[in-house]
């Protein structure tokens, strides 16, 4: 593993040496779509470039230490090894840090992301439970400095909610929240058990690529669209024109509704997004089950119904079952502090495609 860290350590010097001198050609700055791409490897590099260089510095310190360790002097050692194991732990850190950045890019990373989170079993306490979820990621985005952009929301019962659908704009926003997709478990009391039972339910969540029209083209045969009149909870919200949309995919069977916005010209242009969003997440996901039947993957497997993550809140812990990670700080974690879950699933990932 450390000598492929290495490979690819250099390897992306290498390159960082290469993009600053392209970003430095005359001819270069005459492609602005080519300025931009090298724009953001080099932002990325850059990265590579201040954790590399400082790993190479804890690993020479490192080798300086260790010899000064096996001296004459007993106070003189004692304080080498104490040095030897700060430089171990940092080398370390730089190391699972370096990984994830070393990885081939998957150019669907820096796309938009298009987050949907249903109410699973468990009735009411499942709606309850996907609004947590909507309010955990709600604010995990907003201290990213992300944009939450709304497609669609259906309330559930005593104050929950059935369905939310809405998009994430920022940067690298697709290849951070990609994890968070499948079966959310929560194990808690609800606030309607009058006898302090601990119930089981469960809500979903996938995190779809924002795809363009160049990647999915869907012919117009292949859709049936129906119109109808929006509606809202207790009667409110109810349009008096058809400006509602439901669009069905034939050949998958794929269902989009959109009513949020106020003409049907909008709701279309909302649900076509959605639509090819799914088709697009429909055809990676079988792609990523052929490559899974071919290998074994802890962390992407493509299948979204798989339960990836649980909340126990009379324990006050959560587990994510994919990396064997348990935090025990719920509370922390409700509120959008989820960064632990993704940054060791990002890790996970890059391990296994360093090695494999």
């Amino acid at each position: 593993m450390l000598n492929h860290l290495h490979d690819r350590m250099a390897e992306a010097l290498q390159r960082a040496t290469e993009v600053e001198q392209l970003l430095a050609d005359p001819e270069t700055t005459k492609d602005a779509p080519r300025l931009a791409e090298l724009g953001r490897e080099h932002h990325r590099l850059a990265q590579v470039v201040a954790k590399a260089t400082r790993l190479q510095k804890a690993e020479q310190e490192l080798t300086e230490a260790r010899e000064l360790a096996g001296g004459d002097d007993p106070d003189f050692a004692a304080e080498a090894r104490a040095e030897v194991t700060r430089l171990e732990e940092e080398r370390e850190g730089l190391e699972k840090a370096l990984l994830p950045l070393l990885i081939p890019r998957d150019p669907l990373d820096d796309r938009p992301a298009i987050v949907e989170i249903r109410a699973g079993t468990g009735g009411d306490e499942a709606g309850l439970f996907a609004g947590d979820l909507l309010r955990m990621y709600t604010r995990f985005i907003e201290r990213r400095g992300w944009r939450i952009e709304p497609i669609s929301w259906s309330e559930g019962t005593l104050g929950g909610v059935k369905e939310s659908v809405f998009k994430v704009a920022g940067d690298g926003v697709f290849g951070i929240l990609r994890w968070e997709s499948g079966v959310h478990r929560v194990q808690r009391v609800p606030a309607t058990e009058s006898q302090g039972r601990i119930h089981t339910s469960a809500a979903t969540v996938a995190v779809l690529p924002e795809a363009e029209e160049v990647d999915m083209r869907i012919d117009e045969k292949d859709l049936r669209i129906d119109v109808f009149r929006s509606s809202g909870p207790g009667g409110q919200s109810v349009n008096t024109t058809d400006s509602a949309v439901r669009i069905t995919h034939i050949p998958t069977g794929i269902v989009v509704s959109q009513q949020d916005q106020k003409s049907q010209l909008q709701n279309k242009a909302k649900a076509m997004d959605v639509l090819r969003a799914r088709l697009l997440d429909l055809r990676l996901s079988e792609q990523e089950a052929e490559r899974s039947r071919m290998r074994k993957s802890q962390v992407s497997t493509g299948d979204r119904s798989a339960k990836i993550r649980t909340y126990n809140f009379p324990q006050g812990r959560v587990t994510d079952h994919r990396v064997g990670l348990t935090l025990y700080d719920i509370d922390s974690v409700m509120n959008g502090d989820i960064g632990p879950f993704l940054d060791a699933l990002a890790l996970a990932n890059a391990e296994e495609k360093l090695s494999g």
